[in-house]
């Protein structure tokens, strides 16, 4: 096996010194190798779930490439300096996208406390250390109101006041000495009138800041190339969703000076607002491996098993009396085929709440989308699922399991 000498790592520099232990991933520590067959989920009695919602948090977002899962192994066996290893990966991470500068966070959320807070504090070890106190700072995030969500309290936790606008006129006189960042939510985008260009040019025009949260918007693979070289100061993408990297791992990346300073506000920074959102060098290094992976993919062939999948699903359901299937994709966001299953209550008198706790009642249980805006219909539900986290066989049980659903209305 070949060994890495440490004092050199720690006298190399930043880059040089991660590099080391990067180029030494598949060196396998066999005395510290284990080999389980243990069912974790049996001895804790928490039922596994077949994914047919999608990347959502609440059900772990995806499964990881098998090559970060190897990633994580081999780093689990290497110390290595933090600092050193995230300079590493992010310089790796933006020559590939073609940005300036990048960082492995801990999630997307992570990503938006920690570029606020750059764009708040930048250098200053004393801003740093005194946020979220941003007394004597600029603390005004601009940001339309039909972008504002749940997820903008990451951007909250910095001390910041949103400042809500509906039009460019609106926003440039909102831009005051106080005006810190403006922040884009890219899924919002048909609903704003300000649009992702004109975002991006009034910020350069007026002098701010401005950051986009595309946490779920890959795929398409290409807003990943694209939204890096936008002309956003910042740019955040999920790791645990379409890129499949670690679900507590995520990107930043934009301006150096800005990503540089997001790094000095987390771990291995302890007086820092950053300090709880420290990512581990496991999940930095699978991270930019699942990256990788999942930019050399066959997405076409993906796309196609998608297509399958809602195949296989529609023939076992679509000739139940009262019943239509409707095959979609979302305009933005979570860009991938969905099936939207639609039923006559008079014909099926069933609500999505009985169909959602019937596919829950057996082992494995499935998952379906959250129902969310108004119904489809007068004397009409219905259900919807996504086919893009599901594993190979799993189409054919949720066919099985939604015929069976659909179908006990009958017996009712």
């Amino acid at each position: 096996m070949q060994k890495t000498d440490r004092r050199t790592i720690l006298q190399a520099g930043p880059v040089a010194g991660a590099a080391g232990i990067l180029s030494t991933l598949t060196t396998d520590n066999s005395s510290a190798a284990t080999t389980t067959k243990r069912d974790y989920l049996a001895e804790l009695g928490v039922p596994p779930v077949i994914n047919a919602v999608g990347v959502y948090t609440a059900v772990t977002g995806s499964l990881m490439h098998p090559d970060a899962v190897e990633a994580i192994a081999s780093l689990s066996r290497h110390f290595v300096r933090l600092d050193d290893l995230h300079a590493a990966v992010g310089a790796r991470i933006a020559k590939r996208l073609g940005c300036e500068a990048a960082s492995v966070t801990a999630g997307a959320a992570a990503a938006l406390t920690l570029g606020t807070a750059a764009c708040i504090a930048g250098t200053s070890a004393d801003a740093i250390r005194r946020l979220p106190d941003t007394t004597g700072l600029k603390n005004e995030v601009i940001i339309q109101k039909s972008h504002r969500y749940p997820y903008d309290h990451a951007v909250r936790n910095c001390g910041i006041r949103m400042i809500e606008v509906e039009t460019a006129a609106e926003l440039k006189k909102a831009v005051n000495p106080r005006t810190a960042m403006m922040l884009y939510l890219f899924k919002a985008t048909p609903m704003g009138a300000i649009k992702a260009e004109e975002f991006v040019a009034l910020g350069k025009q007026l002098g701010v800041p401005t950051f986009v949260d595309a946490a779920a918007d890959v795929p398409p693979v290409d807003n990943i190339y694209k939204l890096a070289k936008s002309g956003f100061d910042l740019v955040t993408f999920s790791g645990g969703k379409g890129i499949r990297g670690p679900q507590s791992a995520g990107l930043l990346l934009g301006r150096r000076d800005l990503i540089e300073s997001a790094r000095l506000q987390t771990g291995a920074h302890s007086d820092s607002i950053g300090r709880p959102m420290k990512v581990s060098k496991e999940e930095i290094v699978g991270m930019m491996v699942a990256l990788e992976a999942y930019l050399a993919r066959d997405h076409a062939a993906d796309w196609r098993r998608w297509e399958d999948s809602i195949a296989t699903i529609t023939a076992a359901v679509k000739n139940i009396p009262g019943v239509t299937c409707e095959r979609y994709v979302p305009v933005i966001a979570n860009q991938v085929p969905h099936l939207r299953v639609t039923w006559n209550m008079k014909t099926l008198p069933l609500t999505h709440t009985q169909v959602v706790d019937y596919l829950r009642k057996d082992t494995p249980q499935i998952e379906v989308v959250p129902v969310e805006g108004p119904r489809p219909g007068p004397g009409l539900d219905m259900i919807e699922m996504a086919m893009w986290m599901m594993e190979p066989g799993e189409p054919e049980i949720v066919a099985t399991r939604l015929r069976a659903a659909l179908k006990s209305a009958k017996q009712g």
